[in-house]
């Protein structure tokens, strides 16, 4: 079916958007841009959470979900280690036993090869989807050098299988020697013994500044913002009522949820159990001269160090503890010797700010995104888990053809929200 950007005049026109992250601001600018008249709502802000610290990595080649049998006998030193990338705060644990049994069931190969091919239709649109809602700007916020995967302790044949299986899924990859990497970028530590190279990644050197540009343009084009909680969603015959903390009201003709973790409660109100945890992840930044051109994780040590307009970040780890529960400054900081041990530039530098953010994860590693199935009028995109950043705008195209009544250009049933 052929889209088009002209609302159909019998068709709703006003839009509430509930979250102003990367996922409601791509949402916003792809709506205002075919004709809708939306207000976004966001207690916290515009993009002042995971979008505003994540490591700016358009993850594309992250087409496996997190739940893999390999993972399974690495667990108990992954734990035990307090440099580790996991970690679960001990009195959070018998909460967080759904989610991990959830998470367990996933890893058999059947759900393997159902999850790794829903992945896969989300992530390799996603960078042109951007290019389509950024037009001229893309350039300008998104950088295509790639991405390296690095490896300290893995033989040859070791790097050689992982690379194969990313390859088997179309994933852009080549198998770099030590040579290969320290000609690429020379600042790198030469106890990295090989590198995977991922061609078609991209980064942002600021993605709080790509979610400002965002909402300029959403803004721009009649876009409103009300920072104000959403508590309650009802239907009337006059539209879709909502109310705010405040206790003001207003009506809209579609509402779509997207605000993260913090979607579970109106999901749950809107009659739906949805099995989303917050999974935190920290950054840390040094003020210095960035030595690397393009985002460099580590196979070995699970984190992720990306050059920025601002300096350089270190970033990654799990952490389950709950939404509220306060930042645990050692999970950011001890980031800083896994980079030191990567780049020996950063061995004479001092964390200069640290961050938390709660990234929205279902144990299936795929986000919720569709129509309700109780109500035509809401929409469902949440729970992008790691990879928020990088579907953002592949999203805000699915969800705009919802509304238009066009078919997506991606097969929902797979990320539908009675799925659990």
């Amino acid at each position: 079916m052929i889209k088009t950007n002209k609302i159909d005049e019998q068709k709703p026109k006003t839009v509430a958007i509930v979250g102003a992250g990367i996922i409601g601001l791509c949402i916003g600018l792809q709506l205002v841009k075919r004709g809708f008249q939306v207000t976004l709502y966001d207690p916290n802000g515009v993009a002042n959470k995971c979008s505003f610290g994540n490591a700016g990595h358009f993850a594309t080649e992250q087409v496996f979900p997190l739940a893999n049998r390999s993972l399974l006998p690495k667990l108990p030193k992954m734990l035990l280690d307090p440099n580790g990338p996991l970690r679960i705060e001990l009195r959070y644990l018998f909460k967080a036993m759904p989610w991990f049994t959830r998470f367990v069931l996933n890893m058999t190969q059947r759900k393997q090869q159902q999850l790794t091919s829903a992945l896969r239709s989300l992530n390799e649109p996603s960078l042109a989807a951007y290019e389509r809602l950024l037009d001229n700007s893309y350039d300008v916020f998104i950088s295509s050098k790639g991405s390296l995967l690095t490896f300290e302790n893995a033989d040859f044949n070791e790097v050689e299988s992982v690379k194969n299986h990313y390859a088997s899924q179309g994933v852009n990859v080549q198998l770099l020697t030590q040579q290969d990497v320290l000609e690429l970028e020379p600042n790198l530590s030469h106890n990295i013994k090989y590198a995977l190279l991922f061609k078609e990644v991209a980064h942002s050197a600021d993605p709080h500044a790509l979610c400002l540009h965002l909402f300029d343009e959403i803004q721009s084009r009649g876009g409103r913002f009300i920072q104000e909680r959403v508590e309650h969603i009802s239907s009337t015959t006059e539209g879709e009522v909502i109310k705010l903390a405040n206790n003001n009201n207003a009506i809209f003709d579609k509402v779509i949820i997207a605000s993260g973790v913090w979607s579970k409660s109106l999901a749950k109100q809107l009659g739906f159990s949805v099995p989303i945890d917050a999974e935190r992840g920290y950054h840390s930044m040094l003020n210095m001269e960035n030595p690397i051109t393009r985002p460099v994780a580590s196979a070995d040590r699970q984190f992720i160090i990306t050059p920025m307009d601002n300096g350089l970040r270190l970033a990654g780890t799990v952490e389950f503890a709950g939404v509220d529960a306060k930042e645990n400054h050692a999970r950011a900081t001890m980031l800083l010797t896994h980079a030191n041990a990567l780049i020996p530039a950063t061995q004479s530098q001092q964390i200069e700010s640290t961050w938390m953010g709660c990234r929205p994860s279902l144990p299936d590693s795929l986000p919720v995104i569709g129509v309700s199935p109780r109500n035509k009028n809401i929409i469902f995109a949440f729970g992008h888990q790691h990879l928020g950043l990088t579907q953002g705008a592949i999203t805000s195209e699915l969800v705009a053809d919802l509304l238009q009544d066009i078919q997506p250009s991606i097969t929902l049933t797979p990320y539908r929200i009675d799925r659990f």
